[in-house]
């Protein structure tokens, strides 16, 4: 079966429909070049519909067929945004460990810098679309990882807000004591 062929059967279709059919091509026997193209198809799909922990799952399953370094940390890479976006913390962060693990010491630096502006840009859309709790364990997060005293101040400010908008009185003492890095 061609790209092509994959295309056509999908077009036109509604979307739970699509991630039928691509998952039904999945069982079929296919090359390495096949099975990628169909999870990034799947990926595509599933970012389409904002179900963002399905397409990182898909990601990964294209790092896992890849052959070079520099692919696996792309598709690794790709997989914490989507991981970011959906607001999942701890699965952004192990798909951050896979890519460090296939990078070099000047990659790794640059897969954590672009992790670190993947957190601070999506915690902020969280923020605006009044997804509270998703901001809120971005940010903390964020406290965790190295970044400037500057920008933790920041983080915190935002924290405290969104510590007293959700009601968390307990978190919001801590963050005045420092207790919360």
């Amino acid at each position: 079966m061609a790209k092509s062929e994959i295309e056509k059967e999908i077009a036109g279709k509604g979307t739970f429909v699509q991630i039928d059919w691509l998952s039904r091509f999945l069982k079929e026997p296919l090359t390495m070049d096949m099975k990628k193209f169909i999870f990034l198809k799947l990926a595509e799909v599933y970012e389409r519909i904002n179900m963002f922990k399905e397409a990182a799952k898909m990601y990964d399953n294209m790092a896992n067929l890849s052959i070079t370094f520099v692919e696996k940390i792309k598709h690794y890479m790709r997989s914490v945004e989507a991981y970011v976006k959906g607001g999942d913390v701890a699965g952004s962060e192990e798909a951050m460990k896979r890519a460090m693990s296939q990078a070099n010491s000047v990659q790794r630096e640059e897969i954590y810098q672009q992790t670190l502006r993947l957190y601070k840009s999506q915690a902020e859309i969280f923020e605006k679309n009044m997804k509270r709790v998703n901001a809120m364990q971005t940010y903390e997060k964020l406290l965790e990882m190295r970044i400037g005293d500057l920008e933790k101040r920041e983080i915190r400010e935002r924290l405290r807000g969104l510590y007293e908008k959700l009601g968390r009185l307990k978190e919001l003492r801590n963050l005045g004591r420092g207790e919360i890095r």
